[in-house]
């Protein structure tokens, strides 16, 4: 049986659609047409002048529904995490794991691989081959870098699931890198100390990607723009960015969309707090930090970073919504995420006009019915 979603504003990732409703076929999108040739019988679903966009696809998050995933690489944490992200309206995300022991990288791998989710599109690895120098949050005792041959027997492990890693490009040679592209690998640069020259060279060496931008890495200087510049310059380069106005100040992404255009992505790095263990994260008002206060995770869902594109930064909503969904399913290659369009995956945000999800749609089936107000 069809389910049509009528009275809505739809976002398409292409166009904007009024007038026409959504419908959806065994968990796909099959076409958008005028409610008089809605097919008898089908399930119809009033958005009440609502709007209706792709899911939101996140490809950094730590943590969430009272769980770090990196200290609870448990079946319940997952569980957890991905109910409290998916209530967010982010249909698919990366479940992200900082520098760590190989041994945590081990338990998480094999609880991935036992608990397969629609929602959870796999693993990014932020780090160990970092630089110590921009390390952030990370704990230095697990930096490393890179061997060939242990990264050979993790991929093995692995068996797919790993689908990111972020890395320090200065710190790789060209065989590391190729060796992960090889392998269906997103390679992203962070948390990196590169020159401008070390950072084009890691881009031409197979770098897909910059993972938060301005976060973790060279700074944009006069003398040398480093990894940053790299970045804004280089065409064919993504980048992820933190739209919470903290990580990142609001004009410093304006200037970069403007730049970068369909290049530049939101992410949350969202995690949760943790106060136990080898990975601290302390609640705060509008971010998470260590004890002692340096910064680490947002406290953003993508649904927020899209309201503070539009609301802070003039991004037209279409375009604030492609950056929360169409751009990184392009990165990521899920050829049937991130559009509302014949064949595509019915995985679907219902939301007001200030932003708070009403329903959220995985295969087509309705996960949370109610409004969830997205706000600190």
């Amino acid at each position: 049986m069809e389910t049509a979603l009528t009275n809505a504003t739809v976002f398409t990732g292409n166009e904007i659609i009024t007038g026409k409703a959504v419908l959806i076929k065994d968990g796909k999108i099959e076409s958008l047409v005028h409610n008089e040739s809605i097919p008898d019988g089908s399930n119809i679903i009033n958005c009440k002048n609502n709007f209706i966009a792709p899911g939101l696809i996140d490809l950094h998050i730590a943590g969430g529904g009272g769980y770090l995933f990196s200290a609870n690489p448990t079946a319940e944490a997952l569980r957890a995490i991905t109910d409290s992200i998916v209530k967010s309206g982010t249909t698919e995300f990366l479940i992200a794991i900082p520098t760590n022991s190989f041994e945590t990288y081990s338990k998480v791998i094999g609880v991935l691989k036992a608990n397969p989710h629609p929602s959870v599109m796999g693993l990014h690895i932020e780090g160990p081959y970092i630089n110590p120098a921009r390390r952030g949050a990370h704990i230095k005792e697990f930096i490393k870098p890179p061997l060939k041959t242990e990264i050979e027997s993790l991929l093995i492990e692995a068996g797919g699931v790993i689908k990111m890693i972020t890395l320090a490009p200065e710190l790789c040679n060209p065989d590391i890198i190729r060796l992960l592209r090889d392998n269906n690998i997103i390679v992203s640069a962070g948390h990196s100390n590169a020159t401008f020259e070390e950072a084009v060279n890691g881009f031409k060496w197979g770098v897909q990607a910059t993972t938060h931008l301005f976060n973790g890495m060279s700074q944009l200087h006069h003398r040398d723009p480093g990894l940053p510049g790299a970045t804004l310059l280089t065409e064919n380069i993504f980048a992820a960015i933190i739209a919470d106005g903290i990580h990142v100040n609001y004009n410093t992404i304006s200037i970069a969309k403007r730049l970068m255009k369909e290049r530049l992505f939101l992410v949350t790095d969202a995690v949760e707090e943790n106060l136990t263990g080898t990975y601290l994260h302390v609640r705060r008002k509008d971010r998470f930090t260590l004890p002692d206060g340096t910064l680490s995770g947002s406290l953003l869902t993508m649904l927020k970073a899209v309201r503070n594109c539009v609301q802070y930064i003039n991004i037209p909503p279409d375009e604030a919504l492609r950056m929360a969904s169409t751009y990184p399913a392009s990165l990521i290659n899920a050829s049937d995420s991130g559009k509302i369009a014949k064949g595509y995956k019915a995985n679907l945000i219902e939301f007001n006009k200030d932003f708070e999800v009403q329903r959220v749609f995985v295969g087509g089936d309705v996960k949370f019915p109610g409004i969830f107000k997205n706000i600190f």
